[in-house]
């Protein structure tokens, strides 16, 4: 008989209430505020969020909205490339070692060495409120690799034999990647769309943090951190891991209507 786990939704709960304890358990000790001081590097999360609910959530949106549009425009252009070149090994084999070898680079890239390129050659909004190029890139390469190594993975899991029924009615590696292998790749070329959610937007806050751009999320953080204004910047800080959680799990949710095998649901 099968013993029947923890429901996702609990276990993540139970990990959201472990994670607040312990952050209020470090605020409270390890970085309260001096003597004759206020100031705390580590303000406890009722702080943080009264702080949200004080300032409403109106004036947040107005810097996130500009980080989510580069995060999504990175992640469109990103994950389109290397969805590309991942279908291109199947039709040319031969393929395959270089653009291994071109997302193995992409990821080992030092990211603020390439934000400092990225900054020089692409700049960053070309007007005020506009995205930036150089998150838009940093999203897109932070995405890369993740969906090249998924892709290529799931186009391997096809089952030969179906693969071999198709060549045996004249099907050419066009017909196999449409009929057999687009299929069998969907569950880990999903998952590997899901991980991509959240990479893509520390991209694009990455990308901010090398300025040229008056308004997101990387350059409201600078000016707080400036400011020595803590609250708010673990407000910034949890609310970017909110985003990026709702991002996951709405990729999350896609995954399992469009592959309801996976998970042992019926179609139906």
């Amino acid at each position: 008989m099968r013993r029947a786990g923890m429901p996702t939704w609990l276990a993540g709960v139970i990990g959201a209430v472990v994670l607040i304890a312990a952050w209020w358990l470090l605020s409270v000790t390890a970085f309260s505020p001096p003597e004759g001081t206020t100031f705390t590097p580590v303000p406890s999360p009722f702080t943080v969020f009264e702080t949200i609910v004080r300032d409403g959530l109106a004036p947040y949106w107005t810097v996130f909205q500009v980080t989510i549009g580069e995060a999504m425009i990175g992640y469109v252009w990103g994950n389109a490339i290397a969805l590309l070149l991942a279908s291109t090994v199947l039709l040319l084999p031969r393929l395959e070692v270089v653009v291994t070898q071109i997302a193995v680079v992409s990821y080992c890239l030092p990211v603020v060495a390439v934000g400092g390129i990225a900054i020089v050659v692409l700049g960053g909004a070309k007007r005020a409120g506009d995205p930036s190029a150089t998150a838009i890139f940093l999203a897109a390469l932070a995405v890369f690799f993740t969906t090249v190594v998924g892709a290529l993975l799931g186009f391997k899991a096809a089952d030969k034999a179906a693969l071999d029924v198709v060549r045996v009615y004249g099907g050419s590696r066009w017909t196999q990647l449409r009929k057999v292998r687009l299929i069998a790749a969907t569950p880990a070329i999903l998952n590997a769309l899901q991980i991509a959610v959240p990479s893509a937007f520390l991209g694009a806050i990455l990308g901010e943090y090398m300025g040229a751009i008056d308004r997101g999320v990387g350059i409201t953080l600078i000016k707080l951190q400036g400011d020595l204004d803590s609250p708010r910047v673990w407000a910034v800080f949890l609310l970017s891991a909110i985003v990026a959680l709702i991002g996951y799990a709405a990729l999350g949710l896609v995954a399992r209507l469009v592959t309801p095998w996976v998970s042992g649901r019926s179609a139906a």
